[in-house]
């Protein structure tokens, strides 16, 4: 894991003891609030593996193994797609191709069958061209909405339900979710929020977006606030263990 892909070097390495406490810490809090977890065996030679929600794209009807933009993380495709395979038949399982590149990053489903998705460093117009082709599919339309300053759509906005976007950074008031009651987080880090039904996890030490989360009729319980860097809203997650 502190070999993964890093683009914040000058904060240092990465406390490998205090990011499995925060995997388990995260794991319990999932299960406490009602959601099945799927825990992946380890894959030491994939650094980044962790971050499971990278090289596939769920749904309820169908998934999509991604194609990621870097090279390191190729072979994670392969790897997850077992576990995919559990849930869902063939016929509902696609992949993007090369020179189609996506990562589940910057894919952010709303209501009403929309779903958003980021043009990044990460994710290609081929790529996109592609997924929109399998959405569509399954009666789902996709508008692309440009990454500019970020590295994914979903590191500066999580949909929280109820037509309410937490936004920061270029995502505040952008004309690409001018139909959404926008909540500007302030506290960039914190936008990375999962909302399970039950309440919503959010990295501790945020008071501004709890506050903000609470005002607009969100629940973060007691303890439920954890370093997390995955955020989508299903009723079954895979988390891997490093």
């Amino acid at each position: 894991m502190i070999n993964g892909i890093d683009d914040y070097a000058n904060e240092g390495k990465p406390d490998c003891q205090l990011a499995l406490k925060e995997h388990h810490d995260y794991v319990a809090t999932l299960t406490k609030l009602g959601v099945a977890v799927t825990t992946l065996k380890p894959l030491e030679d994939y650094p980044d593996s962790c971050f499971v929600e990278d090289p596939a794209v769920v749904f309820d009807d169908f998934a999509v193994i991604t194609n990621p933009a870097r090279s390191t993380r190729q072979k994670e495709r392969e790897l997850i797609r077992p576990a995919i395979e559990h849930f869902y038949a063939d016929k509902q399982i696609f992949a993007i191709t090369s020179t189609g590149t996506l990562e589940d990053g910057d894919v952010m489903p709303v209501d009403n069958d929309l779903i958003y998705v980021g043009r990044s460093a990460r994710t290609n117009q081929a790529g996109i061209d592609q997924f929109t082709k399998i959405a569509a599919k399954f009666g789902k339309t996709v508008k692309m909405v440009p990454v500019k300053q970020v590295l994914h759509l979903k590191t500066g906005t999580t949909y929280m339900g109820n037509n309410k976007l937490l936004v920061s950074g270029e995502y505040i008031d952008s004309p690409y979710f001018k139909d959404f009651d926008q909540l500007p987080a302030g506290e960039d880090y914190a936008v990375n929020c999962i909302n399970t039904g039950n309440g919503v996890i959010m990295p501790a030490g945020f008071p501004g977006v709890k506050g903000l989360l609470t005002d607009n009729g969100f629940t973060t319980p007691r303890g439920q606030h954890v370093r997390i860097q995955q955020d989508r809203r299903w009723p079954d997650l895979l988390v891997t263990t490093f």
